[in-house]
């Protein structure tokens, strides 16, 4: 599977040792200069790359607290017309077991909690915005898509750590769910990978802001490894990877409420 973005992020691709992140993360994409349409060609391109599934681990630390440092494995699988993301927490060992599953029905999103022995509550889709497990990533960062969003436009040309990047701008229909007006994300064309992206209210106020810190070369695609998440209360949550498995085949079971209390890694990781 080859995983994004915040699905990135927090949905998010690795190579076999280094984290890439949930519905943030992108691979080699065809050249669109000369299309007719660049943005949504872009914009397909990139939702185009996320199809798959994935088991990831990686290590969360939210602001300065050494209390605040978290290892968690994420099981994933998305499809154009579906996605299905599971976050469990693996340390510290208070909170171990504690889990989230996200779901995404064509544009229609809707999830659970999981906090052990046996406490389940549904997450309402007026929820979405709350944090994961008090990070800087809210629940729809990681469950939605602005590269699905219909209003797709390419604003602006700017460097980013001295990488000439495009600028594409993502815009919600009226019908759709969402904390954000408006996406905008700062993609490297020649390496093709985000370096940058941020979410805006209504007032063009910055709500959240996720810088890409580290990018890996495997064989001829660069991967995002590294994020750093700026959120609406001025703290930071920092995300790093460890390991990755794609093209992992999961029984429903693991995306159900029951299955949020089966901590097991997926078939075959090490």
């Amino acid at each position: 599977m080859r995983q994004s973005f915040i699905e990135l992020i927090m949905t998010l691709h690795f190579n076999h040792r280094c984290f890439g992140a949930l519905s943030l993360i992108l691979l080699t994409l065809p050249s669109f200069a000369a299309a007719a349409d660049p943005a949504s060609d872009l914009a397909a391109a990139l939702c185009a790359k996320e199809q798959g599934s994935t088991f990831v681990r990686v290590r969360m630390k939210i602001g300065s607290g050494e209390n605040q440092i978290f290892q968690l494995q994420i099981k994933s699988r998305i499809s154009n017309a579906a996605s299905d993301i599971v976050y469990q927490v693996l340390f510290p060992k208070e909170r171990k077991g504690e889990a989230v599953l996200l779901h995404r029905s064509g544009e229609k999103f809707s999830g659970t909690t999981f906090t052990p022995p046996n406490t389940v509550k549904p997450i309402a889709s007026e929820q979405m915005n709350q944090p994961l497990f008090g990070s800087d990533l809210s629940y729809e960062d990681i469950i939605d898509n602005p590269f699905r969003w219909p209003q797709q436009a390419i604003v602006g040309t700017e460097a980013v750590d001295n990488f000439q990047c495009q600028i594409l701008e993502s815009k919600a229909g009226k019908d759709h769910s969402t904390a954000y007006s408006s996406v905008k994300t700062w993609v490297d064309p020649r390496r093709l990978v985000p370096l940058r992206i941020e979410k805006y209210d209504s007032s063009g106020k910055v709500l959240r802001r996720i810088n890409i810190t580290r990018v890996l070369l495997e064989g001829n695609e660069s991967l995002p490894a590294d994020l750093k998440i700026y959120g609406p209360r001025g703290s930071v949550t920092e995300i790093t990877g460890s390991r990755i498995q794609r093209g992992v085949t999961y029984p429903d079971t693991e995306f159900t409420p029951e299955g949020l209390k089966n901590l097991a890694a997926a078939p075959g990781s090490p």
